[in-house]
């Protein structure tokens, strides 16, 4: 997603509120370190973590929040409105690994997805400012894993605490998924197909399966590559127990372009991985939740149809 330049915004939303454009939970849901302590393979941002900052580029006529130089991961969890499903999403805001798009693909993420009786929990992951480029050696637990393996650990270490807390949190241990959009798209890929950490344990939350139930993948990037654009990033390695998969992408996104959904929905098919793909021909990128009238934002929909069918929530 692209960076804009930043003003201050006095914004509201549904479950969420947000002050001279700081980003902040409501008091009833506070955010939770991720980590007891300092995080595994930690970094210095780029500068003060800043989370007040407003893209002035309008979705759906509004603007956006985005949150930058996050060095220290936490998660907020929103429990469902209404009768409970059981079932929980962790969200993965995108923003190419540099910001995160904390309203637009997180906070409005969380509206939808409890109001469907389903758990919320956004991960605020590590994007110190740097993003990708220049682009880090292989991780030494992964063997493989190059693209910005602190998310990846940020989002393997949420996946351990929500299973930890499953009855805490009345949520059923088989039914946990992730969802995320652009990068953090790519993100889902990469905690769907690592399920090995690449931390030393830390607690019993890192004894819990890291593996997700489901994965939604929302017009994801880095999962191919300019030159070779039919061909899968090789660090995404799908198997079978790669999780049941929904894909969504515009054929004229300018940013992350189809194929990357197109390369990764033939490794599923390829491995027999449940995979639900909607591809629309026009949408661009980074829309979100946020109704337009172009048909692919009508989204939601279609990925609540893929939840009941592979049951997730009840028909």
């Amino acid at each position: 997603m692209a960076r804009w330049v930043a003003r201050s915004l006095v914004l509201t939303l549904t479950g969420i509120a947000s002050h001279a454009g700081a980003w902040q939970p409501t008091p009833e849901y506070s955010q939770t370190a991720i980590w007891p302590g300092t995080p595994p393979d930690a970094q210095t941002g780029s500068g003060p973590e800043d989370n007040s900052s407003e893209v002035p580029k309008l979705i759906a006529g509004k603007p956006w929040l985005q949150i930058e130089n996050v060095t220290k991961p936490t998660m907020t969890v929103y429990p469902p409105r209404g009768a409970n499903t059981g079932a929980a999403v962790v969200v993965f805001p995108g923003g190419g690994y540099r910001v995160l798009a904390i309203d637009l693909e997180g906070t409005e993420v969380c509206d939808w997805l409890t109001s469907k009786g389903i758990t919320c929990v956004l991960l605020k992951y590590r994007v110190p400012g740097r993003g990708l480029y220049p682009k880090p050696a292989p991780h030494p637990m992964s063997g493989h894993y190059p693209d910005s393996p602190i998310a990846l650990e940020d989002a393997q270490r949420t996946l351990g605490l929500v299973r930890l807390n499953a009855a805490k949190w009345h949520i059923s241990p088989n039914k946990i998924g992730v969802l995320g959009f652009s990068a953090g798209g790519h993100l889902v890929a990469a905690v769907s197909t690592h399920l090995k950490r690449l931390y030393p344990a830390v607690d019993a939350a890192d004894k819990e399966s890291c593996r997700p139930d489901f994965a939604m993948a929302l017009y994801p990037g880095h999962l191919s590559f300019k030159a070779k654009p039919f061909e899968l990033n090789p660090d995404i390695r799908v198997t079978s127990e790669t999780p049941p998969t929904f894909l969504l992408h515009a054929e004229d996104d300018p940013v992350d372009p189809v194929e990357h959904s197109l390369v990764y929905y033939a490794a599923l098919r390829k491995a027999n991985v449940p995979v639900e793909m909607h591809l629309f021909a026009h949408g661009g990128h980074a829309f979100g939740l946020r109704r337009t009238n172009e048909p692919i934002t009508r989204w939601p929909d279609l990925a609540e149809t893929w939840m009941r069918t592979i049951g997730m929530l009840p028909k």
